[in-house]
């Protein structure tokens, strides 16, 4: 189960992440910017996902782009903790379940700069 955590626990977090991440990549794809420092949701998707019938908490994937640019994905997940999926849960609002993925990706589109993201 998740937990908060405190800001600083989060600033050295992300300052270690920002720090090593080049190192963790081949040669080959370093300085490519594949590893995101941050992607911004709409308020509307996480809206959307949580209002899925019997969502009880957000899952996050990471999958990759053609260019091979790594993506966060967030799902819903139901009571069962399964994945609620397009096509094999309605939702309470009446439409479909979702996927959000379409998210602001830094880089290259950043957020003004905080303690999380080095700014």
């Amino acid at each position: 189960m998740s937990k908060l955590i405190p800001l600083q626990q989060a600033v050295d977090m992300t300052t270690l992440y920002r720090t090593e991440k080049e190192n963790i990549l081949a040669p080959a794809y370093k300085g490519s910017n594949i590893l995101a420092i941050c992607e911004t949701f709409s308020r509307a998707d996480i809206d959307y996902l949580l209002a899925e019938a019997d969502c009880q908490q957000l899952r996050i994937y990471y999958g990759m782009d053609a260019s091979l640019k790594v993506h966060a994905i967030i799902v819903g997940v139901n009571s069962k903790d399964e994945d609620i999926l397009p096509g094999q849960q309605a939702k309470t609002t009446g439409g479909g379940a979702g996927i959000a993925e379409e998210a602001t990706r830094c880089p290259d589109i950043c957020p003004p700069g905080s303690g999380l993201n080095g700014g």
